[in-house]
This record gives C-alpha cells, sequence and structure tokens, in this order.
C-alpha cells in the first residue's frame, strides 16, 4: 500500500477513483483526478497492482494498491474479466475502511471505469454514489452499448470482418467497424458488455471524456437512453495542462523534441499505435519501407513489444537506417501531446485509439487511420467519412498503399483540405473548454452533483 501527500488537511469532499490498468484509461482518469482536486475535492486512487501507476508522479493524492490475480501473458478481455471477480472482495474492503476513516474525510462519491462494473453492486451495499468514467467516445459506447441487441439481430459472430455492408442500427458504421473480439474471447466480451452496461444504468452519472462539438446527436441519445445525467468534459488532458503528473507507463523520449525543432513546419508525420497494439514482423517491413519510399519526413514510435514474438525493440530491415537517416527518427516512446502541438508536425499516422484521435483534434493535426481492434476502427470512421479530417488504410499494410496514403496526407490537395477542416474543428474545441463553453458547462454540472452527495 502507497500513501502519498498524507500531510494534506482532510478537505470537504473526498472522492475515491478506481481506473481500469490500461494506458488508454489510466491517463483520463488521473486526468479527471487531477482537475477535480484543482477544483478543490480531495483525492484517493484504488488501482490495480498490474499496470501500477507511480504515485511520485501525483503528490497531491492518496493511493490504495489492490490485489489483481493476474498473471503474464493474458489478452485484454480476459484480464478484464479477471479483475471484475479478483478485485471485489479487496475493493470492498478498501471502500469500507475510508467510509469509517475521518483522517481524511469519508468518501462522498466514488468514480470508476466503466469496465469495472462489479463496483455498482458493492457501491450500492455501502450506500455510496457511483459515477462513470467511459474512456471511449460517444459513438463507440452506442456501439458497445448496442452489441447484446446486434448478437440478437445475427451481426455477431461476425462471419466476414471486412464487410462493407453498413450497420443501419448505428450510422454511419459498416460491419467492417464494429468490435471484433479474438474468437476464443467471444463469450467473456458478451458477458462483460451486459454487467457493464447494467451497472452504467444503475449509476448516478456518466462522465465522457467527449465534446458536444463533436458528437451532439450521440450524447443526446445516450442520455435519453440510460437516463442519467451525462457530462461530456472532453479533452480532459486539455483541462487538466498544466497539473498533472505523468501517467504514462512506458518513459517518453524527449529528445525527439530537439530534432523536430530541427524540421521545417507541418513537414513531419508522427507515426505512434499505442501502448498496446502489436503487429506481425512482415508488417514492421512494410511500415518502414513506406515509410521510406514516401520521402516525407517521419518520427516513427517502436516500443518494445511492438512486434509479435519479441519484448526487446524490433529490428529494422536492412538499410532503412541508411535510406532515412537524414529525414527519420525511431524512438522506443514519445511525449505525443508535445509532438501533435509541435509546429514541425504536419500528419499523425495512428492505431485510431480514442485517446489519441481527440490529442490529434485538439491540436489540429490530420490523421492516417489503421485501427487495429475494438473500438479503433469506429473511430476511424469518424475521422475520415464524419468529420473527414483524415483518410484511413482499408486494406492491410503493404508498402505501396502506405507510401501513397502518406503523400496525400502530407502534401496533396486532399491533406491540405483535410488541415483546414481539422483547424475548424480545434477552434471548436478550444471554445468548447473556455468558460461558457459546453465542455466548461458540463464540468460545473458535474461539480455541482458530486457536491449535492
Amino acid at each position: 500500500m502507497a500513501r502519498v501527500g498524507e500531510n494534506q488537511l482532510p478537505q470537504a469532499h473526498h472522492l475515491l477513483l478506481f481506473p481500469c490498468p490500461f494506458q488508454g484509461h489510466l491517463n483520463p482518469m488521473l486526468q479527471l483526478a487531477t482537475l477535480l482536486h484543482s477544483k478543490g475535492f480531495s483525492i484517493t486512487i484504488v488501482h490495480t497492482q498490474f499496470n501500477s501507476p507511480n504515485p511520485s508522479n501525483f503528490s497531491n493524492f492518496h493511493f490504495e494498491i489492490i490485489p489483481d490475480g493476474l498473471s503474464d501473458g493474458l489478452h485484454p478481455m480476459d484480464i478484464l474479466s479477471i479483475i471484475n471477480v479478483n478485485c471485489a472482495a479487496p475493493f470492498r474492503a478498501v471502500l469500507a475502511r475510508m467510509l469509517s476513516d475521518n483522517r481524511r474525510g469519508p468518501i462522498t462519491c466514488v468514480i470508476t471505469d466503466d469496465v469495472l462494473s462489479f463496483t455498482q453492486s458493492i457501491t450500492d451495499s455501502l450506500k455510496v454514489p457511483r459515477i462513470v468514467l467511459v474512456t471511449c467516445n460517444a459513438t463507440s459506447y452506442v456501439t458497445i452499448s448496442s452489441i447484446p441487441m446486434l448478437h440478437q439481430k445475427g451481426y455477431y459472430p461476425i462471419e466476414d470482418p471486412n464487410s462493407e455492408v453498413p450497420v443501419p442500427e448505428i450510422p454511419p458504421l459498416r460491419v467492417k467497424d464494429l468490435p471484433v473480439p479474438p474468437p476464443s474471447t467471444v463469450g467473456t466480451f458478451l458477458q462483460l458488455i451486459v454487467r457493464q452496461i447494467s451497472a452504467t444504468r444503475a449509476s448516478s452519472g456518466l462522465i465522457f471524456n467527449a465534446l458536444d462539438c463533436l458528437e451532439q446527436t450521440t450524447l443526446s441519445k445516450i442520455q435519453q437512453e440510460f437516463r442519467i445525467p451525462v457530462f461530456p468534459i472532453g479533452p480532459l488532458y486539455k483541462f487538466a495542462a498544466g497539473h498533472s503528473g505523468s501517467s504514462s507507463l512506458l518513459s517518453p523520449d524527449h529528445s525527439c523534441m530537439a530534432w523536430l525543432a530541427k524540421q521545417a513546419p507541418k513537414s513531419v508525420i508522427y507515426v505512434s499505435f499505442g501502448s498496446i497494439a502489436a503487429i506481425d514482423g512482415p508488417d514492421l517491413l512494410e511500415m518502414a519501407w513506406g515509410l521510406a519510399n514516401s520521402g516525407q519526413p517521419f518520427l516513427w514510435v517502436v516500443r518494445p513489444g511492438f512486434v509479435n514474438g519479441s519484448e526487446c525493440a524490433a529490428e529494422l530491415p536492412e538499410g532503412f537506417e541508411e535510406e532515412t537517416r537524414d529525414r527519420g527518427l525511431v524512438v522506443k516512446w514519445a511525449p505525443q501531446q508535445e509532438v501533435l502541438s509541435h509546429p514541425s508536425v504536419g500528419g499523425f499516422w495512428t492505431h485510431g485509439g480514442w485517446n489519441s484521435t481527440l490529442e490529434s483534434v485538439c491540436e489540429g493535426v490530420p490523421m492516417l487511420c489503421w485501427p487495429c481492434f475494438m473500438d479503433q476502427a469506429g473511430n476511424a470512421r469518424l475521422v475520415s467519412h464524419v468529420w473527414r479530417v483524415g483518410m484511413t488504410l482499408e486494406n492491410g499494410l503493404e508498402r505501396c498503399e502506405i507510401d501513397w496514403a502518406i503523400r496525400r496526407l502530407m502534401v496533396g490537395n486532399e491533406g491540405k483540405e483535410m488541415r483546414e477542416r481539422i483547424k475548424d474543428l480545434k477552434e471548436n474545441v478550444d471554445r468548447s473548454i473556455r468558460k461558457g463553453g459546453s465542455s466548461h458547462q458540463s464540468l460545473d454540472a458535474l461539480i455541482d452533483l458530486i457536491s449535492s452527495f
């Protein structure tokens, strides 16, 4: 157990936050914690042993670590299933203890990741309000909540994952844009979703790291369907800017910023596929030579474990470094928000995770999407066909297609038009987080709700 910030005085409202232990879930929860602390709330973070955040980066928070019983080499779907069973008893024990502990003030409210559905019955039994944080966007959440219905209608199991057939229940998605779990985890996937949605309906509120200006119609639909308060307060990382410590599970290489400073404005394509996605060795070769053949400057994140079967740094093809030495840089991890906001970056080749997509929109950087799993294909569909601020590699990784797509994005007329559209989106986002903007108003409403408990 780690306790940080014990010298702080108890505050009027003490909040317990429980993130899901994946990078894309940890970041927004810790950003939310930072934001709420800046508004005067006392914060305790409950977290698993797996992918533990570093308490020393958040000296104003109190941390409680609980056992999870996880072993190495598990699929993320299995990790979620195990956490929802193994963490119930230790979470109940921590919450019960803190409810009777007056040193920091009793817990006013619990905020958990929506995938931690087991927490709802525990908070109900201990009579503590639970608010849910959803770390995907509103469109993805509607998709996820619709999967039991889609299963009944015969969409699942998906027979052709490359099908272009529209899904009229969730426009503008096609069958190929639906989340597809590995065959061995389909049963677990459906059970998790049913429990997740049921627990969310029973909660006291729903927080989205999303914005009205991007998904107003979908957010209104969720409000009507779930009949609980909905708070779109994205982008959380912008609200928490200047206050938050690092929640990265990998150490970023900040030396890349000096390299970016030497590049021409809008000339660099930044390439990163997040903290979980992995590819096969032949795909790495296609990516490498697609980048090389494009002729564009690039900053490429190739983290350890990015290539299946290798926990070490991936071995790039012979001749690649020599071919790209004057215009390319490969790092193991990068400070993504700083990179995307740098004036030399003109495009982002991304897996389409929601955090990365939102950060790219917020910094006005058009995208080339290569979705890997779960909600990423749906995000890519929004990018390419709804907001029209990027394009998608639809047919796998092939060097000629990669080369062509990068040129279209970085130097073609299409890319120029995307840059204009994403500039407009960025301005809408900026207005949303100012006083009086939609996200700012939602934040005020969330604070009012928590203060009423």
